[in-house]
């Protein structure tokens, strides 16, 4: 009698379905989350041993045996040789900063600047660890998006220095050029790099790390949760365009009245 009133009434039933997850797909999501938990730390945990152990390998041959822990003790103290290097190079710091230090820097250079092949590449390797670890240049500390490979299409660039007068006097423009460095996915340390017009450029308000986790991941770990971004970068990226045809605009209207 329930039935019938049930079917005459019209009402249905709507019942819950209820999913059955098989063991092995429970197994499978169980070690993809221990994987994702784990992994991250013990990578980490492998690099860090590993710098630590390439440093005290070079540090180690330099103490002489008298003075080693492990003479004295059944097994190696990790971390020695990194903890010696930092002192040397703090205390070379402090003596280079002095009149002293700065005088048999100066006497070294002069004996390197007279050697034809060590000279070119001294000289380089000083500038390039004086801009990267300068505290007032603006070298890899801005991101921004250029246009590249083609119109349309919109590629992450690390912003370096402005080009100089050698370079800057060939280019066609007759505004400002900056050199730019744009990495490829993975592997962050290859890429391009060129000179573009900053009014070419867009820049962005994002720190290098996260552009750098952006490129790494192929755009998988997307900064400040990904949509608020994607439309800054899209209104960000109509403003360039507007700009780029007004530009043409004119250039047009200047060609015309001459």
């Amino acid at each position: 009698m329930t039935e019938q009133k049930e079917q005459q009434s019209g009402a249905v039933r709507l019942e819950p379905e209820t999913v059955h997850y098989s063991i092995g797909s429970r197994i499978r999501t169980y070690f993809l989350t221990g994987l994702v938990a784990a992994a991250p730390i013990a990578i980490t945990a492998w690099l860090t041993w590993s710098f630590i152990t390439w440093v005290d390998d070079l540090v180690r041959p330099l103490i002489p045996v008298a003075y080693r822990p492990e003479t004295y003790l059944p097994v190696k103290v990790p971390g020695l040789g990194l903890i010696i290097g930092f002192v040397a190079l703090t205390l070379l710091g402090f003596f280079t900063a002095n009149l002293v230090g700065r005088t048999l820097m100066e006497a070294g250079e002069t004996i390197l600047d007279r050697m034809p092949i060590v000279r070119p590449l001294y000289k380089a390797l000083k500038q390039v660890f004086e801009t990267l670890f300068s505290s007032s240049g603006s070298s890899f500390r801005k991101v921004g998006l250029v246009q590249f490979p083609s119109p349309e299409m919109w590629s992450l660039v690390f912003l370096s220095q402005p080009a100089g007068s050698e370079i800057a006097e060939r280019l066609p423009r007759e505004e400002e050029y900056v050199s730019v460095f744009m990495p490829c996915t993975p592997n962050p340390t290859t890429g391009f790099f060129f000179y573009v017009a900053r009014s070419d450029i867009i820049e962005l308000d994002l720190p290098v790390e996260a552009a750098a986790k952006l490129i790494m991941s192929a755009g998988l770990i997307q900064p400040n949760g990904g949509a608020d971004t994607h439309k800054k970068l899209s209104a960000l990226a109509e403003t360039a365009k507007v700009a780029r045809m007004s530009r043409a605009a004119k250039a047009d209207h200047s060609e015309a009245v001459k």
